[in-house]
């Protein structure tokens, strides 16, 4: 038998990865267990077990009646209260107390022992002995997968599905380790077919009494970073990093990347060539779109941007409100909202700032409260005059009379500061204006084109509004002269009544 039992332990340690010593505490477990329901078993026992022979020994322990009363009376205190049976209702009293053998051990020299060892345990005991080996196999494989994995929340895993209900679906991690992913941890649209292999994130692991508890989601923003950082070697080496995430699991995702090294575009770093490494993660997240953005510490130029693909003319924000108003051309604005509010949710969730977003020709058409003439300040706000006529109230850069908004740092380059002046200018045009190590020839071409579409639409305006006076002079020159026509009628034909009064009145008389 001691053979055996040495062969068995050596086997279980090599095929489950439980530690010899661990198997042979929970054999003498089984052991003394066995032992107890054996016909005429001591009331206190201990087995001895030689972990490296697996010869064992039972001894009974004899305890002194004062021992025996004092130790009964500890484990009495720290029993649980009586409590209420929540199937029958009924009051459970607790089990008389029992004696640990942890509470006997500090009295041994007190104790008195005598070999009991049965000669035979027999069928009973043996299969007691075999069922609770097994309990504490399972016990130590749960904790072992417990260590493994309580530090990896967060981390990126790949499983197997294995079956699916309307409640979670069970994904097998590695043998005999399975993790769950509930029903809101899925995305809405996607099937989790059995077999199917799929990449989820570790959300919660817990230790409950059945057992742990691996949770795993589809639906965190942490799996777009991770497969980013799966495919995407300069994130992986902490040369970008994903400093933010808004997602609406399968439909769209924006990201903003910064770099941390010079000379590495975060943008075209994830994109990759041809957009290989982006596609790869769209591919696993089965067609949900992704924004890359380039994160800016300055929130006008980040909000602007955080409304890819759309166009964004200007952004005025408020930073005791945390607001950002955004001006974009007519033909962007259902772009900058999107679906059901859908790209102005994810820029206000990436940003941290609540996004306003208004067409010029609402925002042009809005009550001027103070219109800004032109005049030099150097109060650190942007110079730049919107297209209603307010003062852009964000704050200049350092350097620079106007805020990092590239359409206002393009008017650096213009005699005027109205942003209206860069109206027939494109967005790879502002790009380069902005750009104070651009080529001079190209930015001298653009401001020339610029600035005399300008002129000729102050000009026009000038011409339209002189017109618009002329007119309105000759209306009320008519309206004058029709007053003077009138009320000369109206004389001759009170004279004319005069003068015939008398002669009506002589007829009357003769």
């Amino acid at each position: 038998m001691s053979k055996e039992i040495v062969d068995a332990v050596k086997a279980l340690e090599a095929e489950k990865g439980i530690s010899a010593d661990t198997l042979m505490d929970a054999l003498e477990d089984a052991l003394l267990s066995a032992y107890k329901k054996t016909p005429g078993a001591a009331k206190y026992a201990r087995v001895d077990l030689d972990h490296e022979t697996g010869d064992f020994l039972v001894f009974e322990l004899i305890l002194p009646p004062e021992l025996e009363e004092k130790l009964l009376a500890e484990a009495a205190e720290l029993q649980e209260e009586p409590e209420v049976d929540p199937e029958t209702g009924e009051m459970r009293e607790p089990e008389d107390p029992e004696l640990d053998p942890e509470m006997i051990a500090p009295y041994e020299d007190q104790i008195t022992t005598r070999d009991v060892t049965p000669k035979d345990f027999g069928r009973i005991a043996a299969q007691t002995a075999k069922q609770v080996i097994l309990q504490r196999i399972r016990e130590a494989e749960r904790q072992m997968m417990y260590d493994e994995y309580q530090d990896r929340v967060g981390e990126l895993i790949t499983g197997i599905i294995q079956q699916s209900d309307k409640r979670y679906t069970l994904v097998q991690l590695r043998e005999r380790v399975e993790a769950l992913l509930p029903k809101s941890e899925q995305v809405y649209n996607e099937r989790y077919d059995h077999g199917m292999r799929v990449k989820a994130v570790i959300t919660d692991v817990s230790d409950s009494t059945k057992g742990p508890a691996i949770v795993v989601s589809r639906r965190s923003p942490e799996l777009i970073k991770s497969l980013f950082e799966l495919e995407v070697p300069e994130i992986a080496d902490k040369l970008v990093e994903i400093v933010g995430v808004a997602r609406e699991p399968g439909y769209r995702s924006k990201i903003a990347v910064v770099s941390h090294a010079d000379g590495v575009d975060p943008v075209g770093a994830c994109v990759g060539p041809r957009g290989s490494r982006v596609r790869m993660v769209v591919s696993e997240l089965r067609g949900e779109k992704i924004d890359i953005i380039p994160h800016n510490d300055e929130p006008a130029r980040f909000v602007a941007k955080a409304l890819s693909p759309a166009r964004v003319r200007e952004v005025i924000v408020d930073d005791e409100e945390r607001q950002a108003t955004v001006i974009v051309p007519d033909d962007q604005l259902s772009l900058a909202i999107g679906r059901d509010g859908q790209n102005a949710r994810l820029a206000a969730r990436l940003t941290g700032w609540r996004v306003d977003i208004k067409s010029e020709t609402e925002f042009a058409s809005e009550d001027t409260e103070v219109e800004y003439e032109g005049e030099e300040q150097s109060d650190g706000r942007c110079m730049a005059v919107l297209s209603n006529g307010r003062r852009c109230p964000n704050a200049a850069i350092p350097s620079s009379t106007y805020c990092g908004l590239p359409t206002h740092q393009a008017l650096t380059r213009f005699e005027t500061s109205q942003v209206a002046v860069l109206a027939d200018v494109s967005e790879t045009e502002v790009a380069i204006l902005a750009d104070p190590d651009a080529d001079q020839g190209q930015v001298d071409e653009v401001v020339e084109r610029a600035t005399a579409a300008f002129v000729e639409e102050v000009e026009e305006e000038l011409v339209e509004e002189a017109m618009e006076e002329a007119v309105a002079e000759e209306i009320v020159e008519d309206a004058v002269a029709e007053e003077v026509v009138e009320e000369a009628i109206e004389g001759e034909i009170a004279e004319e009544a005069t003068e015939d009064a008398p002669v009506v009145e002589e007829a009357e008389q003769a």
